[in-house]
């Protein structure tokens, strides 16, 4: 497995941005596909952006199309999701995961498609 570490949550004000980093340890990252997942309280943990082993394919929810941005940088090894015009009902614990296959293009993703996930990071936007 690999082992996961995210960065880059906080408090931000409505329209603000943010960046989420997660760097990865252990196995050969660029083997990986990689995932940011988001979970409300109370709620099960929801896709918000995937992207294939080599950052040529990515998916994205339709609640943050057009306002989020996933991107990877393999020699780092670091996976990012961009942040931009966030809105209070962002406000999450933000996961990063690895999983060993890209679906993205063939159906949603699922968190059943990944085996590695992150501690989670807290993203809070103010209204």
């Amino acid at each position: 497995q690999v082992q996961l570490v995210e960065s880059g949550g906080g408090l931000v004000q409505a329209g603000g941005s943010l960046r989420l980093s997660c760097t990865a340890s252990g196995r050969t990252f660029g083997n990986y596909a990689m995932g940011w997942f988001r979970q409300f309280p109370g709620k099960e943990r929801e896709v918000v952006a995937t992207i294939n082993s080599n950052g040529y394919n990515a998916f994205l929810a339709n609640s943050v199309k057009g306002r989020f941005t996933i991107s990877r940088d393999n020699p780092k090894p670091t996976v990012y999701l961009q942040m931009n015009s966030l809105k209070p009902e962002d406000t999450a614990v933000y996961y990063c995961a690895a999983g060993a296959n890209w679906y993205g293009a063939t159906r949603s993703p699922q968190l059943s498609d990944f085996g590695s996930w992150g501690q989670g990071t807290q993203v809070t936007v103010s209204a």
